[in-house]
């Protein structure tokens, strides 16, 4: 791989128009705030759709399955369109790919406002593009601005992911009640912090920071790497039980009498008690020379949780959901931190991260259209339970050989 870019704030007056007068400078703390309101953005306009999932089926006529197409499609989009990133990222900088993706989330959120359901889908599919590009490219971010705090930024940055997901899920069921809206206008409503991270990164246009090396040659040379392999089992695994979570289990709690509300506000419950675990698990995990034991631990606590559920899902409810908001904020932050961790470069973290999050996405896409169609099969949440729980222990064997103390050669 080639050598580093310059940092934030040190770049050459070549690295933008092409030679023409000279960057701005722009202090760290700007681009780190930034990432943080673009983090808060890449999973409010997926995740707010699950507490509304049970008025979208009625209003729409959708089977179980196809309403969880709501939330499989954009993590199928992370997988299908994480590995272009890199090249976009090459081609234009990672500034400027940062703030084409939030134009086009902005545009998908306000394309599901159309009364049909091509929009509905077609909306969703763009949201999920504009996330994969944040998805891929903040990790290289991170790495190549803040090489020296990865745990401290890592943890923050999905610490925002996570309540920014709490905050969409625990605001749409009372925003609809309160003001008579449908859903499509309160899912609509996202678009407003995408657009204000937009106008923040306005001022970082003119950084200009392409990522150099890698592009198909290096996704060739970390397919044949084992490690590489580990990392993007460990993401995808995470991803399937967090996306099918997400999407099913206000409709679990609901078929067992609790409120939608009292559901919405659950899920909210899961996503914000993630936010210790995004924020800790990195800062502890940087710090010692293996990730294996944090990684079981964490693992661990997301299968009890779901084991909580299949006993006694009304009166562990609480329980549950915060041990595995905790948990799975923690597994989360774990598998971006192995991106930067397992690799020596910003341009390999970029390469790994485009693999990990395009294979693992593609694997986590699964997650919420099968949990659906095993709901649907067999009547009940106790089969797709037991599923995700045997994923779980997957999740902990590949974790184990990915958070050995490697890096990958030649990234």
């Amino acid at each position: 791989m080639s050598a580093e870019q310059p940092p934030a704030g040190r770049a050459s007056a070549a690295d933008a128009g092409g030679g023409r007068g000279s960057l701005r400078v722009i202090a760290p703390w700007f681009v780190g705030l930034g990432i943080l309101v673009f983090s808060a953005n890449l999973r409010g306009a997926i995740v707010g759709v699950s507490p509304l999932i049970e008025t979208i089926r009625a209003d729409a006529n959708f089977s179980a399955a196809t309403a969880g197409l709501l939330t499989t499609i954009p993590v199928l989009c992370f997988g299908l369109f994480s590995p272009l990133v890199p090249e976009l990222a090459r081609r234009i900088g990672i500034e400027r790919s940062i703030f084409a993706a939030l134009c086009a989330l902005i545009a998908g959120i306000l394309l599901r406002l159309l009364p049909n359901t091509f929009a509905l889908f077609a909306g969703t599919f763009i949201i999920g593009a504009a996330i994969a590009v944040g998805n891929v490219l903040l990790p290289s971010l991170i790495k190549r601005d803040f090489p020296r705090s990865v745990g401290l930024l890592t943890g923050l940055y999905t610490m925002t992911l996570s309540a920014g997901s709490g905050l969409a899920a625990s605001i749409v069921v009372p925003l609809m009640d309160a003001t008579g809206w449908g859903w499509r206008e309160i899912l609509a409503l996202m678009a407003i912090p995408a657009a204000v991270a937009a106008a923040l990164w306005l001022p970082l246009l003119g950084q200009r920071h392409p990522v150099s090396g890698g592009g198909l040659a290096g996704l060739r040379h970390l397919i044949r790497q084992p490690l590489a392999w580990w990392v993007t089992l460990f993401m995808g695994l995470q991803s399937l039980s967090y996306y099918s979570l997400t999407a099913w289990l206000p409709a679990l709690f609901i078929s067992h009498g609790i409120s939608d509300t009292q559901a919405g506000l659950l899920l909210a419950f899961t996503n914000i008690a993630g936010i210790p675990g995004c924020l800790l698990a990195p800062i502890i995990a940087s710090r010692i020379r293996s990730q294996v034991a944090p990684i079981l631990v964490c693992v661990a606590l997301a299968a009890l949780s779901v084991i909580a559920l299949l006993v006694a899902p009304v009166a562990l409810s609480v329980v549950a959901t915060l041990v595995y908001g905790v948990a799975q904020g923690a597994c989360l932050a774990l598998a971006l931190l192995l991106i930067v961790q397992r690799t020596n470069t910003a341009s390999g973290a970029a390469d790994l991260s485009g693999m990990s999050q395009s294979l693992g996405y593609l694997l986590a896409a699964i997650g919420p259209f099968g949990v659906g169609l095993l709901h649907d099969l067999s009547g009940a949440w106790t089969i797709p339970l037991v599923v995700l729980l045997v994923m779980m222990l997957g999740q902990g064997l590949v974790g184990g050989l990915a958070g050995r103390n490697r890096t990958i050669p030649g990234t």
